[in-house]
């Protein structure tokens, strides 16, 4: 894409952390932005900045855990907008131990992370086929690379869109239509780890939410698939956990990642 002038752009999640950042950036580069969010005072509050930088937004407050009426909320979308870019980014996490969580928690971290962005993407797609055109970016998560303790259900709904994401991407080849990943680690300054209030592991350090929304843009302008954001010295042991996942495991504790995470409980 050489220009987002013109374009709209869905983002899910804007209300808070990494989303608002990806909306005010997308917003400033030209694009219209269609934002999604629970809260509404935070959608107006987002809106508000938006257009003090002279940008273009609609606001729509809605809970995405409500797959079943998803349908209903893009088809109404589809009568007065056409969805250039879709950045499924919304997300919700919950630490725990696994024992203690409930079927309801389980599943609404599932809908949120996971089913929404695919069911989202499945009723915007047909358009952009038709016109060979469009791009999809979904926000996952390093813990979808090596699962999190105390975070498991998190993870496997971050591996999920990851995965999800792969095959999408090699089915819509040469389509006009890029499927695009972006795995963040630890993000300072916004966001539910920072909400979260903890230090993260030196070794691995933290980056920006401008830094997670800077890739965003540069997934959108070339395609790329898979873009790591993280300072840290994540990629060769990403690698050394393919190869010994109990290795991984020991150099997770190491690094002091799991009694991070346990801290994160409640």
């Amino acid at each position: 894409m050489k220009t987002f002038v013109g374009k709209s752009a869905l983002v899910t999640g804007v209300s808070r952390g990494i989303g608002t950042f990806i909306a005010r950036t997308l917003a400033k580069a030209g694009a219209e932005i269609i934002g999604i969010a629970r809260s509404t005072n935070d959608l107006k509050k987002l809106k508000k900045e938006i257009l003090a930088l002279g940008g273009k937004i609609k606001i729509i407050s809605f809970d995405l855990n409500k797959i079943e009426e998803l349908s209903e909320l893009v088809a109404n979308l589809n009568l007065n907008h056409q969805i250039d870019i879709l950045v499924n980014n919304a997300g919700i996490e919950k630490y725990k131990h696994y024992s203690d969580n409930s079927l309801q928690s389980i599943e609404s971290i599932i809908n949120v992370n996971l089913l929404a962005p695919m069911e989202i993407t499945r009723l915007l797609l047909p358009r952009m086929l038709k016109r060979e055109s469009g791009n999809i970016v979904n926000i996952a998560s390093l813990a979808g690379k090596k699962g999190v303790a105390y975070n498991s259900i998190y993870s496997a709904s971050k591996a999920g869109m990851i995965k999800w994401s792969d095959g999408l991407r090699q089915e819509l080849h040469k389509t006009g239509v890029s499927v695009s990943t972006i795995m963040p680690g630890y993000i300072n300054k916004a966001g539910m780890f920072f909400d979260g209030g903890q230090k993260a592991p030196m070794l691995l350090g933290t980056s920006s939410p401008q830094n997670v929304a800077d890739a965003v843009m540069k997934a959108i302008k070339t395609g790329k698939g898979e873009i790591i954001v993280n300072k840290g010295f994540i990629k060769p042991l990403l690698s050394l956990n393919i190869f010994s996942p109990e290795l991984g495991d020991f150099i997770v504790r190491k690094f002091g990642i799991i009694n991070l995470s346990k801290k994160r409980i409640n």
